[in-house]
């Protein structure tokens, strides 16, 4: 399984000390904070991707390629990037760049944001959500995949011997993975490609989660990808640790009382029992990450939300450090969940990441 982090990157006051970071403070932190996931041995990073204040990831591949600079290892992702309003073409493009760039390092996870006002500052209408989501996916998935696309539809003006450049890396387009929280169209447009289904997993309980991935799971087997427990699944997540689960608690309750995802509503008490969200020990922390198998099956993937409401980046280190010293158990545990060899371990990487073994000298961006 590929163990990471990812940023919605909300530019938020610390509560504790009324400071706001500056959106150069929190572009350059989250630059140290992926550096350091690498350090810790964590797997992937991922950037959100927003058009509005409180947020700065308005073009997360510039950030990621800055990352992949600086880095050798760790995978470079989306948390979602816009497939509704973004132009298939530029992504198509952007993405190739990147990988040329990362020397095949990257995957891209597609999603619909949750900011409606971005469709009209793009020329997109809000209730075309999900039919642009289908189209403009399908334009992507041959853009990264024929030389030349003839193609027309509803929603961009046509496309007449087009190529796409740079071409893929090795002709070998990035993995895709395609983000929902709630849209069973969404799951079922994973399984029919066969790419991956990510669940965000961080606003609703359990029972949801599982319901979706299931689906996505049927459709991949229905589809012909192979049998539903080989279908390609993340998750999100959320945690904050310390030592002491009481000092866990006492120290992030300002925190979420704020939080842009989820401030001002149900306490941390009712929310950290009616989500993923777990604020305790680092075997807290372990044990209820480990039991997600139980709902879900083995998966692929898993991220952490741990650098938003406000914390400040010394503190987000600290969490990445504890983090990384529950790392082999959950690795450990994860692939003891993992019930037959022909399941996926990982989702598929490029041909020059599996080139690479982690023994060997690391490959520069």
């Amino acid at each position: 399984m590929e163990i990471g982090i990812f940023s919605v990157s909300d530019v938020t006051p610390d509560p504790t000390t009324g400071i706001e970071p500056t959106e150069n403070d929190r572009i350059r932190g989250i630059v140290e904070i992926a550096k350091h996931a690498e350090e810790v041995g964590l797997d992937v990073v991922a950037l959100g991707e927003h058009h509005n204040p409180p947020f700065f990831s308005s073009s997360p591949t510039t950030t990621l390629a800055w990352i992949g600079a600086q880095t050798e290892r760790i995978k470079l992702s989306t948390a979602t990037t816009l497939i509704t309003t973004d132009d298939p073409v530029k992504i198509a493009e952007d993405f190739a760049m990147l990988q040329h760039l990362a020397n095949g390092r990257v995957d891209i996870m597609l999603g619909r944001g949750n900011t409606g006002p971005v469709y009209p500052w793009f020329g997109k209408d809000i209730r075309e959500g999900l039919n642009l989501a289908v189209e403009n996916y399908a334009l992507l998935h041959r853009l990264w995949r024929e030389d030349v696309v003839d193609w027309e539809g509803k929603f961009r003006t046509p496309l007449q011997g087009f190529t796409s450049t740079p071409r893929p890396l090795d002709g070998v387009p990035p993995f895709v993975w395609h983000g929902s929280i709630r849209s069973p169209e969404i799951a079922e447009q994973a399984a029919y490609y066969g790419n991956g289904f990510f669940h965000n997993n961080i606003f609703w309980p359990m029972r949801h989660t599982k319901q979706m991935v299931q689906l996505y799971r049927r459709r991949f087997e229905y589809h012909g990808h192979g049998r539903a427990d080989q279908a390609i699944v993340g998750l999100g997540g959320q945690f904050f640790m310390r030592k002491n689960s009481q000092d866990a608690v006492r120290e992030f309750r300002p925190y979420f009382d704020v939080a842009p995802v989820y401030g001002h509503g149900p306490s941390m008490e009712d929310f950290t029992a009616q989500t993923p969200l777990t604020v305790g020990s680092p075997q807290q922390v372990l044990e209820r990450y480990l039991g997600m198998v139980d709902d879900v099956g083995y998966y692929q993937r898993q991220l952490f939300l741990v650098d938003h409401a406000g914390l400040p980046t010394k503190t987000v280190l600290e969490q990445l450090d504890l983090l990384g010293e529950i790392l082999p158990d959950l690795r450990a545990g994860y692939a003891a969940a993992r019930t037959s060899d022909d399941i996926p371990e990982t989702a598929p990487q490029h041909p020059r990441v599996l080139a690479t073994p982690t023994d060997q000298e690391p490959v520069h961006a």
